[in-house]
């Protein structure tokens, strides 16, 4: 079974970045995508980012502009660059990955934007 550790989660202000990172237990260049998915409390997960393994990338509509996904093959690894972060953004930021065999999670890190 896959594994993905999520990572850079915290506290930021406002107009504030972070770095998120999530580690696959095997190689992503295996995965048919790989992503970010968010939930507030009392709301239904929503898309953050995603990218193929072909490169394709795909983000949600309040995202595009302010956050980039990225992967680091060498290193099993996907990042969510998040500028501008709005009070909004306040949510569980989870990994995802997709295979033919399934869909994987992560354990999610927290993002609370405030002041």
């Amino acid at each position: 079974q896959v594994q993905l550790v999520e990572s850079g989660g915290g506290l930021v202000q406002p107009g504030g970045s972070l770095r998120l990172s999530c580690v696959a237990s095997e190689t992503i260049s295996s995965m048919y995508a790989m992503g970010w998915y968010r939930q507030a409390p009392g709301k239904q997960r929503e898309l953050v980012a995603t990218v193929t393994s072909g490169g394709t990338t795909n983000y949600g509509d309040v995202m595009k502009g302010r956050f980039t996904i990225s992967r680091d093959n060498a290193k099993n690894t996907v990042y969510l660059q998040m500028n501008s972060l709005k009070p909004e953004g306040t949510a569980v930021y989870y990994c995802y990955a997709r295979r033919v065999l399934g869909n994987y999670w992560g354990q999610g890190t927290q993002v609370t934007v405030s002041s």
